[in-house]
């Protein structure tokens, strides 16, 4: 039987255990730039012991963002501060992979350079609100992507992507999850689209299927995983009916030999199922707990053969060095729910404080 403490190759690199470190926005990257800082690595270095660790959201392009202090991949000031990042894993042991997450319509034109605004498939506003540096702001109507814009946005992600090798990166993560600009793109109700980028379902997997091959050229595919979150209403989503869109973007998609599909999972452990059995690759995941943050007993996930790795996020914030606590059955810290959502959490940086 494998066990979550067995090594596993994963896009070419050997991972000590079958614990992942999920992604998880923290606006940390203070200042005019965009940049990581000293604290984000001193957080990632505490956390290397996880068999893989992807970063946060990291911006693609300026008008990708959509929160305060998010980091980008777009200059060589941040490629610069990403190294320290990556060395300063690596000098742990650890391998990390960099999140690329282009928020399209989730954002504010006040988080923006240049007049930019947040963009999307089609010029619908999602229901809610973002946190800005002057508080919580309503969604703004986004403008719609052109053919231009979407190629150029492609362009962005592969761009990124080599970006993210130059600085150390191990590999990417494409972020088609949580209702961000992939997520809007596979959903019929933020893609009203009736060209070649919406309407069917070959239409609405388009966006991702192409993104994907393109860093995958970029890159090698052995260095690109793909995050996604069928039937996830995060961000004002809605898909009722998700099966057949996911199923053939894994179809379409599996030839490319990624090194991992990441599913956040919803309450449909079935359609979990499904997925699996129709990806020939590695498969993460990050499983349906809610209300409640994944636990100890997720491990069985691996044991059952649902996947091959369980990502935790909470309790990873929590106890720096999860994997060891998890292989001896605790203690654990609990993790603060009201900072886990609340963006920065400098408190879970003092590693040596939550040794006990």
């Amino acid at each position: 039987m494998t066990t979550p403490f067995d090594p596993i190759v994963l896009g070419g690199k050997h991972l000590a255990n079958r614990v992942a470190m999920a992604p998880m926005t923290r606006s940390r990257a203070f200042g005019t730039g965009a940049e990581p800082t000293e604290l984000m690595a001193t957080y990632y270095a505490q956390r290397a012991s996880a068999g893989l660790i992807v970063t946060e959201g990291i911006q693609p392009s300026p008008v990708g963002q959509g929160y305060p202090d998010t980091p980008g991949l777009h200059t060589a000031g941040q490629v610069r501060a990403w190294r320290t990042v990556t060395d300063a894993v690596h000098r742990e042991g650890g391998v990390i992979f960099a999140q690329l997450m282009h928020t399209g319509r989730v954002g504010h034109p006040s988080l923006l350079p240049d007049g930019l605004v947040p963009v999307g498939p089609s010029a619908v506003a999602a229901k809610g609100q973002v946190f800005t540096h002057e508080g919580p702001k309503d969604f703004v109507t986004p403008r719609e992507l052109s053919e231009a814009d979407i190629r150029q946005t492609i362009a962005d992600f592969a761009g990124a992507a080599r970006n993210a090798v130059e600085a150390g990166f191990d590999g990417v993560e494409i972020h088609g999850a949580n209702g961000y600009l992939i997520h809007q793109f596979l959903a019929p109700n933020s893609n009203l689209r009736a060209d070649g980028w919406g309407g069917d379902t070959e239409g609405r997997i388009r966006l991702a299927v192409e993104v994907t091959t393109a860093v995958a050229e970029a890159i090698g595919s052995h260095r690109v995983g793909l995050r996604i979150s069928p039937g996830n209403p995060y961000n004002d989503i809605a898909e009722e009916a998700p099966d057949e869109v996911y199923l053939a973007l894994l179809d379409r998609l599996a030839g490319l030999d990624l090194a991992y599909l990441h599913l956040l999972e919803g309450p449909n452990r079935e359609l979990t199922a499904r997925l699996r059995k129709s990806w020939p690759g590695a498969f993460i995941i990050n499983p349906f707990t809610h209300p409640d943050a994944t636990g100890p007993e997720a491990l069985k996930l691996i044991e059952d053969g649902t996947a091959d790795m369980v990502a935790y996020g909470a309790l990873f914030l929590a106890n720096p060095d999860l994997p060891r606590r998890l292989a001896a059955g605790g203690p654990f810290n609990t993790p603060d729910q009201a900072t886990f959502y609340g963006g920065d959490h400098r408190g879970y940086t003092d590693y040596p404080a939550l040794t006990t």
